[in-house]
């Protein structure tokens, strides 16, 4: 439904995206994840045709809408575009806000008008006006406006930032709903990592301005091609060392090396830190103190400290549930390899 094919853009001559191209498919929640300035929102603006390309097409549904040339004004692609400040009209209640963007006026667009607020949920708040609403509530009305005119392809610009934890799982789960319900192709943006898991079918991993990995959501948490994505999709410990003879040792054991790793090579492991099993003092692992133990809810975070002779490494490790292992005490702590990944050294 969409597809940038090759996409250059910049701003007063500073390069924002270079050469990216992507798809989105019928039905598909396609995700641009990575830190701010990495190009997301940039994107997305070029989708919508907002901003026109330096370079490369933006094809919709089969016909090109952008290109260095030409490109279709934003109100002629019949694509759906979610603000991430919902920029709901104030004087309007929500039912004339929903029904703005139609073409047609009158009894069917307030009926579809209403339709779609039924999806949402939302069907007995069509008078109300958008001072009256919860946060919720009001990024409800902006989908539900965003959904009316039927588009082949909604663009959601961080569609839950001004929503509190507890919200904003309840609203995304009921999103993603509406939206393979509806069949609706997506692009969405975001720098939260777990809200682009729940959402996506794809996750593409932006860093300045360049694509660096693409893949469903378990591929990237399981198979990252480098630490930057590794740490992107969870809090990690780096623990450096050297490669010999086809492996890297350190104070938690040996890690073999890549295939492209030479002997002398320096080298980041990176785990995880729901990677670090932790065990009372015993015959097996890596002899470590705990130096504090949080709860968090559904887990606790536990700090380690494993000496190495001259110095100590400091770990976290996060365990489920309420931990037993109190300051001071002596552990054997263990790696997971599946969740620890090795990279060469930046």
């Amino acid at each position: 439904m969409l597809e940038f094919r090759h996409i250059a853009h910049a701003y007063n001559g500073t390069p924002s995206v270079n050469d990216i191209s992507l798809t989105v498919n019928e039905g598909e929640v396609v995700t641009l994840l990575g830190p701010s300035g990495c190009g997301k929102t940039t994107l997305l603006r070029l989708a919508a045709g907002l901003e026109q390309p330096l370079a490369g097409e933006i094809w919709l549904d089969g016909e090109q809408v952008s290109g260095v040339q030409t490109i279709t004004p934003p109100e002629k692609r019949g694509v759906g575009f979610m603000f991430q400040d919902y920029a709901l009209f104030p004087h309007l209640s929500v039912i004339e806000n929903v029904v703005f963007g139609l073409p047609s006026k009158g009894s069917l667009a307030t009926k579809r008008g209403l339709d779609v607020l039924a999806e949402v949920n939302i069907e007995a708040l069509a008078d109300a006006y958008p001072h009256e609403l919860s946060g919720g509530q009001q990024q409800r009305v902006a989908l539900a406006r965003a959904l009316a005119p039927k588009p082949s392809v909604i663009l959601l610009d961080e569609p839950y930032a001004g929503l509190d934890s507890r919200l904003r799982e309840r609203i995304r789960d009921q999103m993603l709903h509406v939206l393979k319900a509806t069949k609706t192709a997506a692009l969405m943006v975001t720098h939260d990592a777990e809200e682009a898991m729940f959402m996506s079918d794809r996750i593409i991993v932006l860093r300045e301005g360049s694509v660096t990995q693409t893949g469903r959501p378990v591929n990237l948490y399981c198979q990252p091609n480098s630490a930057f994505v590794a740490e992107f999709f969870g809090e990690v410990n780096r623990v450096d060392g050297v490669v010999r003879n086809g492996q890297i040792e350190t104070p938690l054991g040996k890690f073999n090396a890549t295939a492209e790793m030479e002997e002398g090579d320096p080298a980041s492991i990176v785990i995880r830190y729901e990677a670090l099993r932790i065990e009372p003092d015993g015959n097996f692992g890596t002899n470590a103190i705990v130096i504090e133990a949080r709860l968090l809810g559904r887990a606790s975070l536990i700090h380690l400290s494993v000496p190495t002779g001259t110095d100590e490494l400091h770990l976290h490790a996060r365990v489920p549930g309420l931990n037993s292992f109190g300051e001071g005490t002596r552990v054997r702590i263990s790696v997971d390899v599946a969740q620890a990944f090795v990279f060469a050294a930046n």
